[in-house]
């Protein structure tokens, strides 16, 4: 595959009309139908007879540690971006050489076979290319080229390319794996990192076209990211978790160097820190001149068992059977006496949690379209690390202008999400989380930031935002900061502004400010029983009589807060008595007080919909039609119309509009990222916006 790659081409837009959606027109994307089979996966899906066409508008690169981690953890969106057929490329940093040992460590006489460790690297490279031709063609034997590559001067790695789809590559770096989830090891991605070992050897596989052992330093690694984002010009980078949740039980290590000491997280060391160094790679990139703008995604890892499954039990079936070809499962001869797949993964994928969950560690605000004074609609999302606006060209025209980053001039390293909170004069306020790097002198942390829009927006134009301001963290500790949730802000009706948080124990923090300023000290939401291990994800809303009302769930159920008084921050409201979530939550005020509730259900994925009338009790209403898909659902009330949409199994995004309660899903939508917003346009009707993987907008007005 050339380093280069095309430049753009228009982007066809097709005008679909289906059940009262119209989609509206524009240059830069409308509502577009999906070629079948397009976006790849989902209920009864086979694998493709051929592979996809190539598409030049986007490009997707995925970052991890191992060769079976994106199949766990960033799958079914893995194979939709495989099956779109935009250049899809994967770079794993270690070999992920473990003991040696192809087998489960309960197989009869496992302590007495040999440590293999090139051989076993070779076959779990094996396992994942015959997964991703799997994906890819529906032949798992497809064939590759395996060459060299050289990404910084004197040091080479391993590229393979699916010869019958060039645009699918895999990179493979091959230094030595930690070969410990969380037992500290100088000699691993974690102790180059922290500065614990200067240079981290590789490993050669068997059979490799490398014929020689490399020494990486920390810095090395970074420049081999940048050299991978500077060849591809992804529109997508996906990543592992930088944030992974902390144990109950924390573990000690003694005898290792302090430096090695920390939290004892969810996940693998390899796949927190290959998370870091993407984002110290992506920090380089964003400050040089390239092509065009790149998103983030980041995916929870082995915390996901914890967690209640968020894939419907169709697309599991489908996920465990591409785990199955990468785990050798079958035992079938790929010609290769190294082995042909992984065979610790074998044929266990199907009763391991990993298997029934795809999650983003930022959950996805829905509210990032928010109106101007003059009736465009606005739209704010994070490109290389920073927020940039959209704007309609005309007020309810649904085309868009191109994005504009606003917040500052340089990459501010913003993480996830961005909310847009909309102030009783129409100036708008932005949130979001913003990761400081470690540096000499500087520590690694997060906290929450905002920025204020400066003076009024001039007509036809973007509005603009002073720089980012730091409103803190609920954890002083930098290390415990990395866990602090994503910021939810809303304004009551005295213009006071919440912003919540889940802080590193779980617990629902806030913290006003009059206007948007001056900030309170941090205060804990009280609960009344015990306390709340609350997951990102949560929201709040004003009802129609102006109290605050507040959900989060945990593994359990969905806890509500609400203000009875003016100015007093959210009570305990009771239980809820609803089942738990698995994932976000959404609300949306009903007209005549109270409020109503979207959600997903764990293991079947299916939306459904709970109110809470003005003093009555929480109930499920609705139960919407399975479509599969995961993720916040975007919720609007408008007056008796209730319109939600949802990403479905496919990828897609999908929308549906009743009156009182929801109705049929509407056919069509488009692959996107997140989660879709919908808003009140300047001709009074519900709008969907969602952003594609290429990073245009598309728009559909929901009702003629």
């Amino acid at each position: 595959m050339p380093g280069r790659i095309s430049q753009l081409p228009r982007r066809r837009v097709l005008q679909v009309a289906c059940a009262g959606l119209v989609a509206g027109t524009g240059t830069v994307g409308a509502w577009q139908w999906l070629a079948p089979g397009a976006a790849g996966g989902g209920h009864g899906q086979e694998f493709p007879a051929r592979p996809a066409k190539a598409v030049t508008n986007q490009s997707f690169v995925h970052v991890i540690a191992h060769p079976d981690d994106s199949l766990y953890f960033m799958n079914p969106e893995l194979e939709q971006s495989i099956r779109s057929g935009a250049p899809t490329v994967t770079i794993c940093l270690t070999g992920g050489e473990s003991d040696g040992r192809n087998a489960l460590a309960n197989t009869p006489g496992y302590p007495k076979l040999p440590e293999r460790r090139p051989e076993f690297v070779r076959a779990r490279i094996n396992g994942l290319r015959e997964a991703t031709a799997q994906m890819a063609t529906g032949d798992w034997l497809s064939p590759w080229r395996v060459e060299t590559l050289t990404l910084l001067p004197g040091l080479q790695v391993e590229l393979q390319t699916l010869k019958a789809a060039p645009q699918v590559q895999l990179i493979f770096m091959e230094l030595v794996e930690a070969r410990f989830i969380r037992v500290p090891r100088k000699e691993s991605l974690r102790g180059l990192w922290l500065g614990v070992t200067p240079r981290l050897t590789t490993l050669v596989p068997a059979h490799s076209p490398v014929k020689r052992t490399f020494q990486y330093s920390r810095q090395q690694v970074i420049d081999s990211l940048v050299a991978v984002f500077e060849r591809y010009r992804p529109t997508v980078v996906r990543t592992l978790d930088p944030n992974p949740t902390h144990r109950a039980v924390q573990q000690q290590f003694p005898g290792v160097a302090p430096e090695l000491h920390g939290i004892s997280h969810y996940d693998h060391q390899d796949h927190t820190t290959s998370a870091y160094f993407a984002q110290a790679a992506l920090a380089e990139y964003w400050g040089r001149r390239h092509a065009r703008p790149t998103a983030v995604e980041s995916y929870i890892g082995y915390e996901v068992s914890l967690l209640p499954s968020n894939l419907d039990a169709a697309t599991t079936r489908h996920k465990v059977k591409i785990l199955d070809t990468y785990g050798w499962a079958e035992g079938k001869d790929c010609g290769d006496a190294a082995g042909c797949g992984d065979r610790k993964v074998g044929k266990r994928s199907k009763d391991v949690r990993w298997s029934n969950n795809c999650r983003h560690r930022a959950p996805g605000t829905q509210r990032w379209v928010q109106p101007l004074p003059d009736g465009r609609l606005a739209a704010f999302a994070l490109l290389d690390g920073s927020a940039h606006c959209w704007t309609e060209t005309r007020p309810g025209s649904g085309t868009w202008s191109r994005p504009v980053r606003v917040g500052g001039s340089t990459p501010s390293m913003l993480e996830g999400q961005v909310q847009v909170l909309r102030h009783s004069d129409g100036t708008l306020q932005l949130f979001s989380v913003r990761t400081q790097l470690p540096e000499r002198g500087r520590e690694h942390r997060r906290d929450v930031v905002t920025a204020r829009q400066t003076g009024r927006t001039p007509r036809g134009g973007t509005p603009a935002f002073g720089d980012w301001e730091s409103i803190g963290s609920p954890e002083a500790d930098p290390e415990r900061s990395m866990e602090v949730g994503h910021p939810l802000a809303v304004a009551d009706k005295d213009g006071k502004v919440y912003v919540f948080v889940r802080d590193w124990a779980g617990n629902l923090l806030f913290r006003t400010g009059e206007d948007g300023r001056d900030w309170t000290d941090w205060e804990r939401l009280s609960v009344e029983n015990e306390p709340v291990s609350a997951l990102d994800g949560m929201d709040a809303v004003l009802d129609a009589k102006g109290r605050l009302h507040v959900v989060a769930a945990d593994t359990k159920t969905v806890h509500h807060w609400v203000s009875e008084s003016d100015g007093e921050p959210p009570q305990p409201a009771g239980a809820t008595r609803l089942p738990t979530a698995s994932g976000p939550l959404s609300l949306a005020p009903l007209s005549g007080g109270g409020v109503r509730l979207a959600m997903r259900q764990p293991g079947t994925a299916r939306v459904i919909v709970a109110d809470r009338p003005e003093n009555g009790k929480w109930r499920v209403t609705s139960e919407c039609a399975p479509i599969g898909g995961y993720g916040r659902v975007a919720l609007a009330q408008d007056g008796r119309t209730v319109v939600v949409a949802a990403r479905d199994d496919r990828g897609r995004v999908r929308v549906s509009k009743g009156s009182g309660r929801v109705g049929p899903w509407q056919a069509g939508g488009v692959a996107h990222r997140f989660t879709p917003a919908l808003a009140k346009d300047a001709k009074g009707k519900v709008v969907g916006v969602v952003l594609g993987m290429d990073g245009s907008l598309s728009t559909v007005r929901v009702g003629a």
